[in-house]
């Protein structure tokens, strides 16, 4: 059994993963922003799990706020001694022409994607750096490196800063035994509620100039294009899976970056190259030590 944190676990890959993880019989501390934010529907899920016999509870943890990860910290520190695995998934989507989101909108937008699992790092990598062992998990997207739509830039932008991020602390914690791996799910537009909870601008004036212009439409032509591309047996479930299948794996066999995007969108290739092109580099300098994690 291995003790796992999971951020934004209250819908989505998250709260998939978090059951796919304690049926898999680990310890898990599913956490969420606010656990009451879905009328109490995500934590009595979790209640319901616990009432099976398998080791997972709900936790606040609200990623933009240091003050509640210190809180979450704590009580993780209390009812399980530390972490094995830490699991970076909270994020947000937004949607919408890039000029009409207010320069605070992607502020936020960042501060959840990419400056919230610097947070919840500074909390719990210290131990983990202590005991020379761990995983870190990256919940990345297909939109970093493949084909990307209109409408999706401010989210596409602070994806790829949090995937810039999880490359160069993959390379910054190998020495210290913690291994790195990041999982890019494509564009699944069912069963996760992405699309369907997604941000939009807050200057309607702006956005008129595409909804009303030359753009007429081409909101719904892009959302029903990416929903077009996905096959009809597309699984978001299989996220979970994927997610569930690396933590079980041996340390130093874990891949780096692992792929689900039923839609094919490119992302893969062009990963594969980059991934390679970062490798070699590595070894030119003489530090290709730091792409596998110290035993």
């Amino acid at each position: 059994m291995v003790r796992v944190l999971i951020t934004g676990a209250s819908s989505g890959f998250g709260a998939m993963t978090a059951e796919a993880l304690a049926r898999d019989g680990h310890r898990v501390f599913a956490s969420m922003r606010d656990p009451g934010a879905r009328g109490d529907a995500s934590v009595a899920r979790v209640a319901q799990l616990a009432t099976e016999g398998l080791a997972i509870e709900a936790i606040a943890l609200d990623v933009t706020d240091d003050r509640s990860i210190a809180t979450a910290a704590a009580r993780i520190g209390e009812r399980a001694d530390g972490l094995d695995v830490l699991i970076h998934n909270a994020g947000h989507m937004v949607f919408g022409p890039a000029e009409a989101f207010m320069p605070e909108q992607l502020a936020h937008l960042y501060d959840v994607n990419v400056l919230g699992t610097q947070r919840v790092n500074r909390a719990f990598l210290p131990a983990m750096r202590a005991a020379r062992d761990g995983l870190v998990i990256w919940i990345g997207s297909s939109s970093t490196r493949g084909g990307t739509p209109p409408f999706l830039g401010p989210y596409f932008a602070a994806k790829a800063g949090m995937d810039a991020l999880a490359q160069s602390y993959a390379l910054e914690l190998a020495r210290f035994g913690i291994e790195t791996s990041i999982v890019v799910p494509g564009a699944f537009s069912a069963g996760t509620n992405h699309f369907a909870h997604a941000g939009t601008p807050e200057d309607a004036e702006r956005a008129e100039a595409w909804w009303g212009g030359p753009y007429a439409g081409l909101d719904h032509a892009v959302l029903d294009g990416l929903a077009a591309l996905e096959p009809a047996d597309a699984d978001p479930a299989s996220v979970a899976r994927a997610i569930s299948r690396i933590v079980s794996l041996p340390k130093g066999g874990r891949p780096f970056r692992t792929h689900l995007d039923p839609s094919q969108d490119g992302a893969e290739i062009v990963n594969g190259v980059a991934d390679r092109v970062r490798a070699q580099l590595l070894e030119r300098i003489g530090l290709a030590d730091l792409l596998h994690p110290h035993p």
